[in-house]
């Protein structure tokens, strides 16, 4: 069966809009128990810190404030985020907070890690956005850093944007070698290298199972160039969906996403954001026909948003229970 986690309510993504403050951490709880008990691997959360499509006074919760949470509130569950922006803290503080919550939670973190890329967000809170060269060279000395800060005593690092003298990372991680580093992003370039070298994940193409086969194509040579074997690397992707009974029902989701938006964000955003879930949106039998594509491409591994499971989990469930056995 085709490995699968699921995003939880977050606020990011205006999910928890209309539910009672106090009642924020129990309808994340209980999504994440949910999720557990209808078969996925892996709850996730985004990081960032104000919603989108527009920036709006909703809530946006805290992406490793939500890990150490769910560490205690949860069993059994592998603990994501797709994908920490490198950008947002220093690694070598952040390989001590990801190993504290390995350690609280048992051993079942994973770290999702990118380059970044939300600029109005860096910018709003007072982070730098230098150029795609700069952020990617930052992305690679953060993830030696984190590895060494895992697997070593004291690390000492002088590179290019980042300089360590005896950092200590204590306790070490429950998992070993290491943490499970997730490389997020496609770019041809420098991303997909940098997760041939340091990746046991990679998550990108989610426009396309054929962009998904050809960044894998470009994965494998870099593979071959550093001398890693493609095999080894697990690939998956994030995909919005939608998972209705009926086609009728279908067209009622689609439409409630975007009538769930429009007071939010108005209508061309509300119809963006509808836009979004239409390509792995249908039936158990029709996502299964859209999903086997990217199953012959090598998807190991998907990872999926459902924007009502706030309020509904009946598509999450069906989704799990009628679509994930077929692949």
């Amino acid at each position: 069966m085709m490995r699968a986690g699921v995003f939880v309510p977050q606020g990011w993504r205006l999910d928890l809009v209309g539910i009672p403050l106090e009642q924020h951490w129990p309808t994340i709880t209980e999504a994440a128990h949910d999720a557990r008990r209808f078969g996925f691997e892996s709850v996730w959360v985004y990081d960032h810190f104000h919603t989108v499509p527009a920036a709006i006074q909703e809530v946006t919760y805290e992406a490793w404030t939500l890990m150490g949470a769910l560490a205690v509130a949860t069993e059994g569950l592998r603990l994501g985020q797709m994908c920490t922006c490198n950008s947002y803290r220093m690694p070598s503080y952040l390989a001590k907070v990801a190993a504290s919550i390995d350690v609280i939670s048992g051993g079942r973190v994973e770290m999702g890690i990118g380059g970044g890329w939300f600029e109005n967000e860096y910018l709003a809170h007072g982070y730098e956005f230098p150029r795609p060269a700069v952020r990617l060279g930052e992305l690679a000395e953060g993830v030696e850093i984190m590895k060494r800060m895992w697997t070593e005593d004291e690390v000492h690092f002088d590179g290019k944007h980042y300089q360590l003298q005896g950092a200590i990372c204590q306790p070490k991680p429950v998992q070993e070698p290491h943490i499970p580093l997730w490389i997020a992003g496609g770019g041809e370039q420098l991303t997909l290298r940098i997760a041939a070298q340091h990746a046991a994940y990679t998550n990108f193409g989610g426009a396309s199972a054929e962009e998904f086969a050809s960044k894998s194509e470009i994965l494998a040579g870099h593979c071959r160039e550093v001398g890693r074997n493609f095999d080894e690397i697990v690939r998956s992707a994030n995909f919005n969906v939608v998972c209705e009974a009926d086609e009728a029902a279908v067209r009622d989701r689609l439409a409630w996403i975007v009538d769930h938006f429009r007071p939010l964000v108005g209508d061309d955003k509300a119809s963006r954001s509808g836009r979004n879930f239409e390509m792995m949106a249908g039936t158990p039998e029709q996502l299964i026909g859209k999903l086997k594509p990217w199953v012959d491409a090598g998807l190991d591994y998907m990872i999926c948003y459902f924007q009502e499971s706030a309020y509904d989990r009946s598509g999450l469930e069906r989704f799990a229970r009628e679509v994930l056995p077929q692949l």
